[in-house]
């Protein structure tokens, strides 16, 4: 893969790596309390570095790695989340219905979560937070406050922000 980036991109990705892989990789470490998922996330990290479009130095690598590291690993608790979510509704539905999903639940269930998915493309990144802090976790207005930094107008902002842009998504597919 390196052979087909620019020369730029690479010595860009390469210097960043060079003064501060150790430096992110302790940074993880001390997050997640696992060496192996730091690794793992360090690594994911500097590939996003050498696949992002803009090849210049940033004036704040240490932020501008954190930065990365701390989306993928939101990225990842999200998908774990949504994960649990899914093993507790197949549970819930053998519960209920005695037997495995059908294909065709199957396939339903996966259309929806990939609408859901489609429908939030685009919105900018605390509005949908906020909305999946509220619809996938459930959580009250002010603790997505508190955790995103923001008053509590603000979220109801952001949300409204959320529900108006999945409007549009959907206003946008109707023939």
């Amino acid at each position: 893969m390196s052979h087909s980036l620019a020369p730029a991109v690479r010595q860009h990705a390469g210097t960043l790596y060079r003064d501060h892989h150790r430096w992110l990789l302790g940074w993880l470490r001390s997050r997640l309390g696992c060496p192996e998922r730091a690794a793992d996330f360090a690594h994911d990290t500097f590939y996003r570095v050498l696949t992002r479009p803009r090849s210049e130095p940033v004036e704040q690598p240490r932020a501008f790695l954190t930065r990365i590291a701390t989306r993928l690993m939101i990225d990842e608790s999200r998908r774990s989340r949504l994960e649990r979510a899914w093993l507790e509704a197949q549970a819930a539905f053998m519960e209920e219905h005695g037997t495995a999903p059908s294909p065709a639940d199957l396939t339903e269930l996966l259309d929806t979560l990939e609408t859901v998915a489609r429908l939030l493309e685009g919105l900018p990144d605390k509005p949908r937070r906020a909305f999946l802090m509220s619809r996938l976790d459930g959580l009250p207005q002010a603790d997505i406050a508190a955790a995103l930094g923001v008053t509590v107008s603000m979220v109801k902002k952001y949300l409204a922000r959320a529900l108006l842009h999945c409007h549009r998504a959907l206003q946008d597919d109707t023939p």
